[in-house]
């Protein structure tokens, strides 16, 4: 199993505060049976969640040397969950935020209750400016869970979506579940993320199993698995539903 989404990125976000407890999460998320992990703390502009580039860098690289020294066998990538923002280039070229592994793709979140008018046009400007976005958890926006056939308007747009797979073990609830079992059952979703912040509750036995229960798609469980987070770590092109 690999993880597009998680907070362990020490001391900048809602996630893990220590390097200490960083190491913990990545101890533990080995165990469950992750090999490869991309930290991407939150950056929300006008917020104290806005550490930039080079001090990111920084606190990764130091993690990295951790995790060398404990002989962890897990590797670990940078990236960013970004706030949605009419700013996503501005904040690229003033290297506040970065995409994914340095890749095209680049993981962002709506706000959980109205999203502004204008939305679609800046994604547009995104993708026409040749970035992939990568929307994370649609199953926990309340627009999703009433209409999930709305996913299909970004998927055309070009958006690719990472669920949540704690929300498969109930983490936030029936209605996020049921969302993503309707995405998961339509191919809607490309990639799986933990959105760990502290605790590590899963396990990647059971997910695939439940997977496969979901979908009756094998290819597509190796894809969610670990095959299209390889193709953004490789800076390759996934195919999408236009």
């Amino acid at each position: 199993m690999k993880d597009l989404h998680s907070h362990i990125l020490y001391g900048i976000d809602d996630g893990s505060q220590t390097i200490e407890e960083s190491i913990a999460i990545l101890k533990e998320s080995k165990k469950q049976g992750i090999d490869e992990i991309i930290l991407t703390p939150h950056y929300i502009e006008n917020s104290k969640y806005n550490c930039n580039n080079k001090n990111k860098e920084e606190l990764f690289n130091k993690l990295k040397e951790r995790v060398e020294e404990e002989n962890i066998d897990i590797k670990i990538y940078l990236g960013n969950e970004v706030f949605f923002t009419d700013n996503f280039l501005s904040l690229l070229k003033q290297k506040e935020i970065t995409t994914l592994n340095n890749s095209k793709y680049i993981l962002f979140e709506f706000p959980m209750g109205p999203i502004y008018n204008n939305t679609s046009e800046i994604i547009s400007i995104l993708i026409s400016k040749g970035y992939t976005p990568i929307l994370a958890h649609p199953e926990r926006y309340p627009r999703f869970q009433e209409h999930p056939e709305l996913a299909e308007e970004y998927l055309r747009m070009g958006v690719h979506m990472q669920g949540n797979f704690t929300s498969l073990f109930g983490k936030y609830g029936r209605t996020s579940e049921k969302t993503l079992k309707y995405l998961l059952k339509k191919h809607y979703i490309s990639f799986l993320g933990s959105d760990v912040h502290h605790e590590v509750n899963y396990s990647a036995k059971k997910l695939e199993k439940k997977l496969l229960r979901i979908t009756k798609d094998k290819e597509y469980v190796a894809d969610l698995m670990g095959n299209n987070f390889d193709k953004v770590i490789n800076k390759e092109e996934i195919g999408i539903l236009r």
